[in-house]
Protein backbone atom coordinates (compact mmCIF):
# COMPACT_ATOMS: atom_id res chain seq x y z
CA UNK A 1 0.00 0.00 0.00
CA UNK A 2 1.10 3.99 -1.04
CA UNK A 3 1.23 6.64 1.37
CA UNK A 4 0.76 10.24 0.96
CA UNK A 5 3.22 12.56 2.26
CA UNK A 6 1.56 15.98 1.76
CA UNK A 7 3.92 17.89 4.01
CA UNK A 8 7.31 17.71 6.01
CA UNK A 9 5.12 17.38 8.89
CA UNK A 10 4.04 14.33 7.71
CA UNK A 11 7.63 13.52 6.64
CA UNK A 12 8.54 14.15 10.59
CA UNK A 13 5.73 12.03 11.87
CA UNK A 14 6.58 8.91 9.97
CA UNK A 15 7.11 5.54 11.92
CA UNK A 16 8.28 3.13 10.30
CA UNK A 17 12.04 0.38 11.95
CA UNK A 18 13.33 1.22 8.44
CA UNK A 19 12.93 3.73 5.36
CA UNK A 20 14.60 1.54 2.41
CA UNK A 21 15.53 4.18 -0.57
CA UNK A 22 16.18 1.06 -3.36
CA UNK A 23 17.29 3.88 -6.07
CA UNK A 24 21.32 3.46 -7.25
CA UNK A 25 23.95 4.34 -4.86
CA UNK A 26 24.66 8.17 -6.78
CA UNK A 27 20.67 8.93 -6.50
CA UNK A 28 21.16 8.01 -2.60
CA UNK A 29 24.36 10.07 -2.14
CA UNK A 30 23.21 12.88 -4.00
CA UNK A 31 19.96 13.15 -1.47
CA UNK A 32 17.28 10.81 0.71
CA UNK A 33 14.60 11.23 3.01
CA UNK A 34 15.99 11.38 6.06
CA UNK A 35 16.48 8.43 8.37
CA UNK A 36 16.26 5.91 5.35
CA UNK A 37 19.30 3.08 4.71
CA UNK A 38 20.08 2.16 0.94
CA UNK A 39 19.10 -1.03 0.01
CA UNK A 40 19.62 -0.33 -4.11
CA UNK A 41 17.81 -2.91 -6.63
CA UNK A 42 20.44 -1.68 -9.44
CA UNK A 43 23.55 -0.07 -8.55
CA UNK A 44 24.82 2.53 -10.74
CA UNK A 45 26.28 0.32 -13.61
CA UNK A 46 23.15 -2.23 -13.62
CA UNK A 47 20.75 1.10 -13.59
CA UNK A 48 22.87 2.54 -16.34
CA UNK A 49 22.50 -0.96 -18.52
CA UNK A 50 19.06 -1.07 -18.30
CA UNK A 51 18.49 2.59 -19.23
CA UNK A 52 20.63 1.64 -22.40
CA UNK A 53 18.94 -1.37 -23.58
CA UNK A 54 15.34 0.27 -23.17
CA UNK A 55 16.54 3.31 -25.52
CA UNK A 56 18.64 0.94 -27.73
CA UNK A 57 16.65 -1.89 -27.99
CA UNK A 58 13.43 -2.29 -26.28
CA UNK A 59 11.29 -1.81 -23.48
CA UNK A 60 10.95 -5.31 -23.18
CA UNK A 61 14.27 -6.42 -22.81
CA UNK A 62 15.10 -3.56 -20.30
CA UNK A 63 12.18 -5.01 -18.24
CA UNK A 64 13.82 -8.41 -18.24
CA UNK A 65 16.94 -7.95 -17.76
CA UNK A 66 16.02 -5.31 -14.76
CA UNK A 67 13.73 -7.79 -13.02
CA UNK A 68 16.68 -10.47 -13.38
CA UNK A 69 18.64 -8.22 -11.75
CA UNK A 70 16.27 -6.66 -9.13
CA UNK A 71 15.66 -10.55 -7.82
CA UNK A 72 19.46 -10.95 -7.64
CA UNK A 73 19.67 -7.59 -5.48
CA UNK A 74 17.08 -8.38 -3.57
CA UNK A 75 18.28 -12.05 -2.81
CA UNK A 76 21.32 -10.31 -1.39
CA UNK A 77 19.68 -7.85 0.84
CA UNK A 78 17.57 -10.46 2.57
CA UNK A 79 20.39 -12.74 3.05
CA UNK A 80 22.68 -9.70 4.45
CA UNK A 81 21.45 -6.42 5.77
CA UNK A 82 17.45 -7.55 6.41
CA UNK A 83 18.79 -10.95 7.43
CA UNK A 84 18.10 -10.31 11.21
CA UNK A 85 14.74 -8.43 10.90
CA UNK A 86 11.92 -10.06 12.92
CA UNK A 87 8.43 -11.03 11.63
CA UNK A 88 7.02 -7.62 13.09
CA UNK A 89 9.36 -5.47 10.99
CA UNK A 90 7.58 -2.85 9.23
CA UNK A 91 9.33 -1.08 6.03
CA UNK A 92 8.68 1.91 4.23
CA UNK A 93 9.98 1.89 0.85
CA UNK A 94 10.79 4.19 -2.07
CA UNK A 95 12.31 5.01 -5.53
CA UNK A 96 12.84 7.70 -7.84
CA UNK A 97 9.11 7.89 -8.89
CA UNK A 98 7.02 5.50 -6.71
CA UNK A 99 6.79 2.94 -9.34
CA UNK A 100 8.91 -0.45 -10.35
CA UNK A 101 11.54 -0.78 -7.94
CA UNK A 102 10.26 -0.15 -4.98
CA UNK A 103 6.97 -1.65 -6.12
CA UNK A 104 9.34 -4.76 -6.64
CA UNK A 105 10.86 -4.86 -3.62
CA UNK A 106 7.90 -4.08 -1.63
CA UNK A 107 6.21 -7.02 -3.69
CA UNK A 108 9.00 -9.65 -2.82
CA UNK A 109 8.69 -8.23 1.10
CA UNK A 110 5.30 -8.08 1.56
CA UNK A 111 5.38 -12.15 0.17
CA UNK A 112 7.37 -12.79 3.00
CA UNK A 113 4.91 -11.52 5.67
CA UNK A 114 6.52 -8.05 6.54
CA UNK A 115 3.83 -5.11 6.06
CA UNK A 116 5.40 -3.08 4.01
CA UNK A 117 4.20 0.29 2.39
CA UNK A 118 5.63 2.58 -0.85
CA UNK A 119 5.72 6.10 -0.86
CA UNK A 120 3.33 7.79 -3.79
CA UNK A 121 5.50 9.38 -5.83
CA UNK A 122 8.01 8.15 -4.45
CA UNK A 123 11.60 10.65 -3.92
CA UNK A 124 10.42 13.34 -6.02
CA UNK A 125 6.79 13.94 -3.69
CA UNK A 126 9.76 14.59 -0.76
CA UNK A 127 11.56 16.62 -3.55
CA UNK A 128 8.96 18.40 -3.97
CA UNK A 129 7.56 19.05 -0.56
CA UNK A 130 11.50 20.16 0.33
CA UNK A 131 11.37 22.94 -2.93
CA UNK A 132 7.77 24.12 -1.83
CA UNK A 133 8.83 24.77 1.68
CA UNK A 134 12.34 26.40 0.78
CA UNK A 135 10.54 28.54 -1.87
CA UNK A 136 7.42 29.83 0.97
CA UNK A 137 8.24 32.95 2.76
CA UNK A 138 9.70 32.39 6.31
CA UNK A 139 7.01 31.32 9.01
CA UNK A 140 9.21 32.11 11.80
CA UNK A 141 10.41 36.14 12.18
CA UNK A 142 14.24 35.99 11.66
CA UNK A 143 17.22 36.89 13.82
CA UNK A 144 20.80 37.61 12.30
CA UNK A 145 23.50 37.14 14.20
CA UNK A 146 26.48 39.51 12.90
CA UNK A 147 29.40 40.62 13.71
CA UNK A 148 32.95 40.81 12.02
CA UNK A 149 35.02 37.58 11.62
CA UNK A 150 36.22 35.53 14.58
CA UNK A 151 33.24 36.92 16.86
CA UNK A 152 32.19 33.38 18.05
CA UNK A 153 28.52 33.75 16.47
CA UNK A 154 28.68 29.79 15.51
CA UNK A 155 30.17 29.12 19.11
CA UNK A 156 27.14 31.51 20.03
CA UNK A 157 24.64 29.84 18.67
CA UNK A 158 24.94 26.57 20.27
CA UNK A 159 25.20 28.78 23.75
CA UNK A 160 21.87 30.58 23.07
CA UNK A 161 20.46 27.04 21.24
CA UNK A 162 20.96 25.71 25.29
CA UNK A 163 19.24 28.56 26.76
CA UNK A 164 15.78 27.32 24.86
CA UNK A 165 16.23 30.16 22.25
CA UNK A 166 15.29 28.95 18.22
CA UNK A 167 18.28 28.51 16.05
CA UNK A 168 19.28 27.46 12.44
CA UNK A 169 23.31 26.37 12.14
CA UNK A 170 23.56 27.07 8.58
CA UNK A 171 27.30 26.71 8.88
CA UNK A 172 26.55 22.93 10.28
CA UNK A 173 23.94 22.39 7.80
CA UNK A 174 26.21 23.38 5.02
CA UNK A 175 29.59 21.59 6.51
CA UNK A 176 31.38 24.58 5.87
CA UNK A 177 32.52 27.60 8.01
CA UNK A 178 31.86 30.23 5.26
CA UNK A 179 34.84 31.45 4.60
CA UNK A 180 37.85 30.57 2.14
CA UNK A 181 39.31 29.02 5.57
CA UNK A 182 36.25 27.48 6.06
CA UNK A 183 36.31 23.88 5.06
CA UNK A 184 35.29 21.26 7.53
CA UNK A 185 35.37 18.36 5.01
CA UNK A 186 32.81 16.93 1.96
CA UNK A 187 30.00 19.15 1.96
CA UNK A 188 26.83 17.26 1.18
CA UNK A 189 25.33 17.86 -2.12
CA UNK A 190 22.81 21.23 -2.69
CA UNK A 191 19.70 19.06 -2.39
CA UNK A 192 21.09 17.61 0.23
CA UNK A 193 21.46 20.45 2.17
CA UNK A 194 18.06 21.96 1.12
CA UNK A 195 16.75 19.02 2.53
CA UNK A 196 18.43 18.93 5.84
CA UNK A 197 17.49 22.87 6.18
CA UNK A 198 13.75 22.85 4.98
CA UNK A 199 13.04 19.77 7.77
CA UNK A 200 14.70 22.36 10.17
CA UNK A 201 12.38 24.97 9.11
CA UNK A 202 9.52 22.83 9.49
CA UNK A 203 10.85 22.05 12.80
CA UNK A 204 10.57 25.82 14.60
CA UNK A 205 7.52 27.47 16.71
CA UNK A 206 6.08 29.83 14.14
CA UNK A 207 5.26 32.20 17.23
CA UNK A 208 8.48 32.58 18.13
CA UNK A 209 11.63 34.11 16.39
CA UNK A 210 14.54 32.19 15.18
CA UNK A 211 18.25 33.23 15.30
CA UNK A 212 20.80 32.77 12.13
CA UNK A 213 24.09 33.00 11.68
CA UNK A 214 24.83 36.32 9.26
CA UNK A 215 26.12 34.70 5.69
CA UNK A 216 26.67 35.52 2.11
CA UNK A 217 24.52 34.09 -0.02
CA UNK A 218 26.75 31.17 -0.52
CA UNK A 219 28.28 28.76 2.13
CA UNK A 220 30.96 27.32 0.76
CA UNK A 221 29.49 25.56 -2.60
CA UNK A 222 26.33 25.52 -1.28
CA UNK A 223 23.60 28.19 -1.90
CA UNK A 224 21.01 29.91 0.33
CA UNK A 225 17.42 29.77 -1.08
CA UNK A 226 16.10 32.84 -2.42
CA UNK A 227 13.41 33.11 0.50
CA UNK A 228 15.74 33.11 3.30
CA UNK A 229 17.99 35.30 1.79
CA UNK A 230 15.47 37.83 1.51
CA UNK A 231 14.32 37.14 5.06
CA UNK A 232 17.89 37.54 6.32
CA UNK A 233 18.35 40.90 4.15
CA UNK A 234 15.11 42.34 5.73
CA UNK A 235 15.64 40.99 9.36
CA UNK A 236 16.69 43.22 12.62
CA UNK A 237 20.48 42.05 13.44
CA UNK A 238 22.07 41.67 16.78
CA UNK A 239 25.67 42.55 16.35
CA UNK A 240 28.78 41.33 18.69
CA UNK A 241 31.66 43.64 18.61
CA UNK A 242 35.04 42.62 20.08
CA UNK A 243 38.24 43.87 19.80
CA UNK A 244 41.17 42.68 17.34
CA UNK A 245 43.03 40.61 19.67
CA UNK A 246 40.49 38.93 21.39
CA UNK A 247 39.18 37.87 17.66
CA UNK A 248 42.23 36.17 16.70
CA UNK A 249 42.46 34.74 19.37
CA UNK A 250 39.18 33.13 19.49
CA UNK A 251 40.01 32.11 15.28
CA UNK A 252 43.26 30.26 16.68
CA UNK A 253 41.39 28.01 18.49
CA UNK A 254 38.25 27.65 16.63
CA UNK A 255 40.66 26.88 13.44
CA UNK A 256 42.75 24.56 15.29
CA UNK A 257 42.52 22.19 12.66
CA UNK A 258 43.82 24.26 9.43
CA UNK A 259 46.20 25.87 12.15
CA UNK A 260 47.89 22.15 12.67
CA UNK A 261 47.97 21.38 8.68
CA UNK A 262 50.57 23.11 7.35
CA UNK A 263 50.20 22.51 3.92
CA UNK A 264 46.36 23.34 3.74
CA UNK A 265 46.68 26.20 5.63
CA UNK A 266 49.49 27.32 3.13
CA UNK A 267 47.19 26.26 -0.04
CA UNK A 268 44.48 28.97 1.45
CA UNK A 269 46.74 31.83 1.64
CA UNK A 270 47.56 31.11 -1.81
CA UNK A 271 44.05 31.19 -2.87
CA UNK A 272 44.13 35.30 -1.67
CA UNK A 273 46.47 36.43 -4.07
CA UNK A 274 44.59 37.79 -6.61
CA UNK A 275 43.20 39.81 -4.39
CA UNK A 276 45.95 41.09 -2.24
CA UNK A 277 49.53 42.41 -2.97
CA UNK A 278 52.43 39.85 -2.93
CA UNK A 279 54.36 41.43 0.01
CA UNK A 280 51.06 40.84 2.17
CA UNK A 281 50.73 37.27 0.92
CA UNK A 282 54.41 36.82 2.12
CA UNK A 283 54.17 38.03 5.28
CA UNK A 284 51.03 36.06 5.88
CA UNK A 285 53.37 32.64 4.49
CA UNK A 286 55.84 34.00 6.81
CA UNK A 287 53.23 34.00 9.43
CA UNK A 288 52.09 30.44 9.25
CA UNK A 289 55.71 28.87 8.74
CA UNK A 290 57.01 30.44 12.30
CA UNK A 291 53.57 29.61 13.77
CA UNK A 292 52.56 33.27 14.04
CA UNK A 293 48.80 32.62 14.44
CA UNK A 294 47.54 35.27 16.15
CA UNK A 295 49.32 37.93 13.69
CA UNK A 296 48.03 35.76 10.73
CA UNK A 297 44.44 35.98 11.56
CA UNK A 298 45.10 39.98 12.91
CA UNK A 299 46.09 40.14 9.03
CA UNK A 300 43.34 38.56 7.55
CA UNK A 301 41.13 40.93 9.61
CA UNK A 302 42.41 43.42 8.81
CA UNK A 303 42.94 43.56 5.51
CA UNK A 304 40.56 40.82 4.01
CA UNK A 305 37.60 40.46 6.40
CA UNK A 306 36.73 43.19 7.79
CA UNK A 307 37.13 45.48 4.88
CA UNK A 308 34.00 42.63 3.20
CA UNK A 309 32.20 43.00 5.85
CA UNK A 310 32.04 46.55 6.52
CA UNK A 311 30.99 46.99 2.61
CA UNK A 312 28.24 44.29 3.24
CA UNK A 313 26.71 46.43 6.06
CA UNK A 314 27.23 49.57 4.33
CA UNK A 315 24.15 48.35 1.65
CA UNK A 316 22.02 47.39 4.65
CA UNK A 317 19.24 49.72 5.71
CA UNK A 318 18.20 47.12 8.84
CA UNK A 319 18.62 47.79 12.65
CA UNK A 320 21.78 47.01 14.36
CA UNK A 321 21.93 46.29 17.90
CA UNK A 322 25.26 46.30 19.21
CA UNK A 323 26.19 43.97 22.32
CA UNK A 324 30.02 44.58 23.39
CA UNK A 325 32.39 41.89 24.65
CA UNK A 326 36.02 42.65 25.46
CA UNK A 327 36.42 38.74 25.85
CA UNK A 328 35.09 35.33 23.32
CA UNK A 329 37.33 32.81 25.86
CA UNK A 330 34.96 29.91 26.46
CA UNK A 331 34.06 30.98 29.58
CA UNK A 332 32.82 33.89 28.81
CA UNK A 333 30.71 32.84 26.16
CA UNK A 334 27.85 31.45 28.00
CA UNK A 335 26.76 35.08 29.69
CA UNK A 336 27.33 36.79 26.42
CA UNK A 337 24.60 34.74 24.71
CA UNK A 338 22.68 35.53 27.76
CA UNK A 339 22.64 39.13 26.79
CA UNK A 340 21.94 38.10 23.80
CA UNK A 341 19.09 36.32 24.34
CA UNK A 342 17.77 39.60 26.41
CA UNK A 343 18.26 41.72 23.15
CA UNK A 344 15.99 39.24 20.81
CA UNK A 345 12.37 40.49 20.11
CA UNK A 346 9.61 39.19 20.80
CA UNK A 347 8.03 37.36 18.13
Amino acid sequence: MAIDLTSLADVLALRFDDIIDVRAPAEFADDHLPGAISLPVLDDAERARVGTIYKQVSPFDARKLGAAMVAKNAAAHLMGPLADRPGGWQPLVYCWRGGQRSGSFATILSQIGWRVQTISGGYKTWRRLVVDALQAPMSSPVIVLDGNTGTAKTSLLAHLESLGVQVIDLEGLACHRGSVFGAMGPQPSQRRFEGQLALALARLDPTRPVVVEAESSKIGSLSLPAALWRAMGQAPRIAISAPLEARARYLTQAYADIVADAQRLGAVIDRLKPSHPAERIADWHGFAATGQFAALATGLMQHHYDPRYARHRARSTQGVTEIETQSLDPEALPDLARRIAKAIPAG
